[in-house]
C-alpha cells in the first residue's frame, strides 16, 4: 500500500467522457488528491458520423478504476458517475449494442433538427424538455434511425446512453439519472417524466427507454454478472450521478445563482445554476437537471480547444507542450484586439447561440501589417468571443452573474484566462485544476453517503483570481460588436458555400 495514502478514506468520481474516462479520488474534506485517465478514439466512417464502440469504453472504465485503486492502495467508500451527454446506443434485451454508439458530435441528423426548429411543435418540445433542437440530441438521432435504418429501429429493445450501458453492465438494470434524461430532448424537466409529444415524434414508447431515477440514486456493488471491477469491495455504494456539464458546475463550486461556470475542453460551455429552467428561444439555451432543486442552464460551443489545436497544427502537425508555450508567448507580444484582425471560430459549425451547422470559420480584416502572431491572438480571442456570445444569452433571464469559475484546458494558461476576463468583463476564478466533472461526481458521492451535508463553496486553497482590465475591455467591446455583425452578414454566403461543397 502506498504509504502516503495508507490511512486516507476517500470516494471516487468517475467521468465517462467522449475522449477518455477519468477517475479522481476525493478525500472526506472535499479535496482531490489522485487521478487516473485512459483514452480511447472514435470512428468517422462517413462525413458527419461520429461513433464509438461502447464495449471499449466499458473496458476503459474498469481499467481506470482498477488503476487508481492500485495507486492509492485501498478501495473507496463510494463511487459516483459523471458522463458525456447526448450519446445514443441501440441495444438488445441483454444490453448488448446492436450498432456503434452515436456521440454528441455526430451531425447526421442536422437536417431533422433544422426542420424542427422551424415548427411550433419543435419549439414546444424545446420548452418542455430544455434540450436545444440540434443533431446532438438523442431525439433527433432516434428520428434519423427510424427514417434511415428501420431494421435497426425495429429490433431495438432500448435506446440508451453510455451511462446506462455501463450501469447495466454493473447492475443488470436499465436505469438513467434525471440529469442525463434531461439532455435527451425526450424528458419533461418540470414534471420529471418522459415527455409524451417528443416520444410520439420519435415514434417510440417509454418502454423503449430506461426507468428514470434521481441523481443521488444508489445501488450497492455486488460483483455479479458482467460487473468485474475486482478492486472494489462488495456492497460499495454506486451513486448514479449526473451529466458531465451539470457536475462540472458542482465541481467548480458554481451550483448557486450568480456564479457561472465556463469549461473549455475540445468544445466549451457556459453554465449557471438556477432554481427554475431558464429558457431563451432565440439562443436556444439549455436547462438540464442537477437535482430536483437545481437546474444548470447555459449553452455549448463547438469550437473551444479544437480551434486552438487546429491553428497550432497548421504550423506543426504534432504540437508539443513547448509549442503551446511558444503559442502563448507569441500572443503576449501582440496588442489586445490583434490590430483589428477578427476570427469567427466556427470550424465545425456552431451550437449556441446561433445553432448553425452550416457556419464556417473566417478571418476578417486581414492586412499587410498582420503576422502569424496576430492570427494566433485572433484565434484565442475568437474562442473567447464565442463564449461571451453565449454568456450574454444566458444573462438575459438569469440572476446577475458576478463571478465565473473556470475549468478545463483554459486553466493551463493565465493569458487565456485573462483574455476571457477582459472580454466578458467578469471576475474569473480557478477553483480546480483537476477534472471538474469527476470532482463534482465525488462531491455528490460524499453527500449521498452522509459525509457532508452541503456542497463546498471553496476548495480551501489559494484561489487564482483574474480581474478584468477596463482598458482591454473597451477594445474588446468595440470588436465584439463587429464580431456579432460578421456572422449576420456572412450567414447567407456560408450556407451557399455549404450547399455547393
Amino acid at each position: 500500500m502506498p504509504q502516503q495514502f495508507a490511512a486516507m478514506e476517500y470516494v471516487l468520481g468517475v467521468d465517462i467522457g467522449t475522449g477518455s474516462v477519468k477517475a479522481v479520488a476525493v478525500d472526506l474534506q472535499c479535496r482531490s488528491f489522485a487521478d487516473n485517465q485512459l483514452y480511447y478514439s472514435y470512428n468517422a466512417p462517413k462525413p458527419g458520423y461520429h461513433e464509438q464502440d461502447p464495449e471499449l469504453i466499458w473496458e476503459a472504465f474498469k481499467t481506470c478504476i482498477e488503476g487508481i485503486v492500485a495507486k492509492i492502495g485501498h478501495a473507496p467508500l463510494a463511487v459516483s458517475l459523471s458522463s458525456a451527454m447526448h450519446s445514443l446506443i441501440a441495444v438488445d434485451a441483454e444490453g448488448s449494442a446492436l450498432a456503434p454508439m452515436i456521440t454528441w458530435a455526430d451531425s447526421r441528423s442536422a437536417g431533422i433538427a433544422k426542420q424542427l426548429r422551424q415548427t411550433d411543435r419543435g419549439m414546444a418540445i424545446y420548452k418542455a424538455t430544455g434540450t436545444p433542437l440540434h443533431a446532438m440530441s438523442p431525439l433527433c438521432k432516434i428520428i434519423w434511425i427510424r427514417e434511415n435504418d428501420p431494421a435497426l429501429f425495429n429490433k431495438t429493445y432500448k435506446f440508451i446512453s453510455i451511462k446506462e450501458y455501463i450501469w447495466h453492465k454493473l447492475f443488470n438494470e436499465f436505469e438513467l439519472d434525471e440529469s442525463n434524461a434531461s439532455c435527451t430532448g425526450l424528458f419533461d424537466i418540470e414534471k420529471f417524466v418522459w415527455y409524451k409529444d417528443a416520444l410520439n415524434l420519435a415514434g417510440i414508447t417509454p418502454q423503449l427507454l430506461s426507468k428514470t431515477v434521481a441523481t443521488d440514486f444508489v445501488r450497492n456493488y455486488t460483483g455479479e454478472g458482467n460487473a468485474g471491477v475486482n478492486s472494489l469491495k462488495l456492497n460499495t455504494p454506486f451513486i448514479i450521478g449526473a451529466s458531465d456539464g451539470c457536475l462540472a458546475n458542482l465541481g467548480s463550486m458554481a451550483d448557486k445563482p450568480g456564479v457561472a461556470a465556463i469549461t473549455i475542453g475540445t468544445s466549451g460551455a457556459v453554465r449557471v445554476a438556477s432554481n427554475k429552467p431558464l429558457r431563451n428561444a432565440a439562443a436556444m439555451t439549455f436547462s438540464y437537471i442537477l437535482n430536483r432543486d437545481t437546474y444548470i442552464c447555459g449553452g455549448p460551443i463547438n469550437n473551444g480547444g479544437i480551434a486552438l489545436q487546429w491553428w497550432l497544427k497548421t504550423n506543426n502537425p504534432n504540437p508539443t507542450d513547448a509549442d503551446y508555450d511558444h503559442f502563448f508567448n507569441q500572443i503576449a507580444a501582440i496588442p489586445v484586439g490583434s490590430n483589428g484582425l477578427l476570427f469567427l471560430p466556427y470550424l465545425t459549425g456552431e451550437r449556441a447561440p446561433i445553432w448553425d451547422s452550416e457556419s464556417c470559420g473566417t478571418f476578417f480584416n486581414v492586412k499587410l501589417q498582420h503576422i502569424q502572431a496576430h492570427f494566433s491572438r485572433a484565434v484565442l480571442e475568437g474562442i473567447c468571443y464565442a463564449l461571451k456570445d453565449v454568456l450574454d444569452a444566458v444573462q438575459q433571464n438569469a440572476e446577475p452573474i458576478t463571478q465565473i469559475n473556470v475549468s478545463g484546458g483554459i486553466v493551463k494558461s493565465n493569458l487565456w484566462i485573462q483574455t476571457l476576463a477582459d472580454i466578458t468583463g467578469k471576475k474569473l476564478v480557478v477553483v480546480q485544476s483537476d477534472d471538474a466533472s469527476a470532482i463534482g461526481a465525488g462531491f455528490m458521492a460524499l453527500k449521498s453517503i452522509g459525509t457532508i451535508e452541503e456542497y463546498p463553496t471553496s476548495n480551501y486553497g489559494d484561489l487564482k483570481v483574474f480581474e478584468p482590465d477596463a482598458g482591454n475591455g473597451a477594445v474588446y467591446a468595440n470588436d465584439f460588436v463587429i464580431y456579432k455583425q460578421l456572422y449576420a452578414d456572412l450567414k447567407g454566403t456560408m450556407h451557399k458555400v455549404a450547399g455547393i461543397l
